[in-house]
């Protein structure tokens, strides 16, 4: 049997990272969702221990696909959290060319987390 060539964007080049990680504050909110197609926003505090446990591997997630992780620290930041409701972190919630489009609560396993994504992203329901 052979081997499947690896496919890439054909934007990309080998070994140049997908997707990003950034620290969000309030006030760079609504510009940071409406700037990519694709952005996952990571509510945390850095007291939460399952906001630890899923840093790394929002990092990951951020190298694997399209999308940019936005790490907002609810310490720091409480106005937008509150907007959207956020009463238990981690709280996860995409956005698709700024519209809220899924969110969950809670740290979960990278295969979970890639499976949950992948769905939203290949969703034709928008």
């Amino acid at each position: 049997m052979g081997q499947t060539p690896i496919m890439l964007h054909p934007d990309r080049r080998l070994g140049e990272p997908m997707g990003e990680v950034r620290n969000v504050s309030d006030s760079e909110f609504n510009d940071t969702v409406n700037e990519t197609e694709w952005v996952i926003v990571d509510f945390w505090a850095p007291w939460c221990a399952p906001c630890k446990a899923i840093g790394p591997v929002l990092e990951a997630v951020a190298q694997e696909r399209e999308i940019l992780v936005a790490k907002v620290d609810t310490e720091q930041n409480t106005t937008t959290a509150g907007q959207l409701g956020v009463r238990s972190i981690p709280a996860l919630f995409i956005y698709r060319n700024g519209t809220m489009v899924s969110q969950k609560t809670g740290s979960m396993p990278k295969p979970k987390l890639l499976s949950w994504i992948d769905e939203v992203m290949t969703a034709d329901d928008f």
